[in-house]
């Protein structure tokens, strides 16, 4: 069960064809230009982008990624199927997605994976309820919905004693250019409690 996080997500996709092509036709974004008017439009599932607004340091991106770590977590939650997928379905909604999908599996003898696809992208999650760890992914784009408000629902539901997030910024668009950058992702912010 102790894979990557690109892995894991890939993993939980193997296990439902369906939830993967769902997933699939949801997350990926059509772009082309507009001939008439000679301007990049970007469309995606729900008009996605129309709302993404430039951060302090004019930087604009598609997406925030926040890589969560929850530590000291009542092991009885982590272990439950029901309450893992019911707390992240809640955080879901609680956050400001739209939710489209979900896909959870319970492991022999123990621990949690799954899911929630959303239409600004997902959240996943990876339960070691032996240990009182989970890690989460909360990847939204946008600016409707607020991933560190999932985080903290989290949290809260996993009686998480100590937990830490790291916020990625994903898709950094080129300022003249209105396409997406060719670097890596850069991280906002780092959080530990």
């Amino acid at each position: 069960m102790c894979v990557t996080s690109f892995g894991s997500i890939f993993f939980i996709f193997k296990l439902s064809k369906k939830c993967f092509l769902y997933y699939y036709f949801i997350v990926v974004k059509y772009t082309f230009i507009n001939k008439e008017k000679l301007k990049l439009t970007t469309y995606s599932h729900l008009d996605l982008f129309s709302d993404t607004a430039p951060m302090a340091d004019d930087d604009v991106h598609l997406g925030r990624h926040v890589l969560a770590e929850f530590f000291e977590c009542d092991p009885n939650t982590l272990n439950s199927l029901d309450k893992v997928e019911k707390y992240m379905m809640e955080a879901a909604l609680e956050c400001g997605a739209t939710i489209v999908q979900k896909c959870f599996h319970m492991f022999s003898p123990y621990g949690v994976s799954g899911v929630v696809i959303i239409s600004e992208s997902h959240l996943a999650i990876h339960t070691w309820p032996e240990l009182g760890y989970a890690a989460v992914d909360l990847f939204t784009c946008g600016s409707k919905c607020d991933p560190k408000v999932a985080y903290e629902f989290l949290k809260n539901k996993f009686c998480s004693k100590n937990a830490s997030f790291t916020e990625l910024k994903r898709g950094i668009l080129s300022p003249d250019a209105m396409k997406v950058a060719e670097k890596p992702f850069e991280i906002m912010q780092q959080f530990q409690n």
